[in-house]
């Protein structure tokens, strides 16, 4: 049988539409034989999912998606392959969830002088044990009438220099990095190309994150084209990092991204499940 990996994917726990249970069905319905589950700053998903791949025989990776800053810029940083009861991660994702929670108060505030009260009690909610992740918001939103997509509710509301957008100074990259090193994990830079730096910039970017312990880039994404793989494997040769794949699934709605729906990581990369040893 071969082997399909998808190192990227989330639940309901944080910002995506299915459970943990659902996604890994689903995993499973299209074929992927590797799956890891990196909600947005939290790991509470991952023991239904755990519990799930080992009824179904799915090879199950533990992971997080960390939110960070490196130079006032705003990066997500997955951790794979992590321990999920490590406590200092799980003190760190209770940072974080303190961050998202003044976030959610603050978008809330702005919707509020924007004559749409109620967002804050109905995310809260709606996020449950999870995360409240700008999504939320967004399908909140979508309830209430004032916009009809996920997409019209960031672009009138929520997106950077929006009415209700809130800029986050989350954790350090080096403490993200840290957390995840200290949960036996593997750092891996989430969607490299996503973030529209320059390539000075990024080399100065991957420079401090190999430093810092950072050991992947996640080469191949659900919206990779090919110039974005072809740059990312060079940064990737450059600075003799590991090579990820990961839909960066969220719900089943969105027909363009679907788990396991990937290119293969080139030969030329060491795939960073070469890493995993438990």
């Amino acid at each position: 049988m071969e082997k399909k990996y998808d190192l990227h994917c989330h639940s309901s726990f944080s910002d995506g539409s299915l459970s943990p249970t659902e996604l890994i069905l689903r995993a499973i319905e299209q074929g992927v034989t590797t799956l890891a589950l990196t909600d947005h700053d939290t790991v509470s998903g991952l023991f239904e999912a755990q519990h799930t791949s080992e009824q179904h025989d799915l090879n199950f990776i533990p992971g997080i998606e960390l939110s960070c800053i490196w130079n006032k810029k705003t990066f997500h940083i997955l951790g794979l392959n992590i321990d999920a009861n490590n406590a200092e991660l799980l003190a760190g994702t209770h940072q974080l969830q303190i961050i998202r929670l003044e976030r959610a108060k603050k978008i809330a505030s702005k919707l509020e002088k924007h004559k749409i009260p109620g967002a804050f009690e109905a995310v809260h909610e709606a996020a449950g044990p999870g995360m409240i992740t700008r999504p939320h918001f967004a399908d909140f939103l979508i309830k209430k009438g004032h916009v009809s997509t996920t997409q019209e509710a960031f672009d009138r509301y929520l997106g950077e220099g929006k009415p209700a957008f809130v800029k986050t100074q989350w954790v350090d990259l080096a403490d993200a990095i840290h957390w995840i090193k200290a949960a036996k994990g593997i750092a891996v830079l989430a969607h490299p190309m996503r973030y529209k730096l320059t390539a000075s910039w990024m080399r100065r970017f991957l420079s401090d994150f190999k430093e810092m312990g950072g050991q992947g880039i996640e080469i191949i994404t659900a919206r990779s084209n090919p110039d974005e793989i072809r740059r990312t494997i060079h940064f990737a040769k450059q600075y003799e990092l590991y090579g990820s794949v990961g839909s960066d699934f969220h719900t089943p709605k969105n027909q363009w991204v679907e788990l396991g729906r990937l290119s293969s990581l080139p030969k030329s990369i060491p795939p960073v499940w070469d890493l995993f040893t438990h």
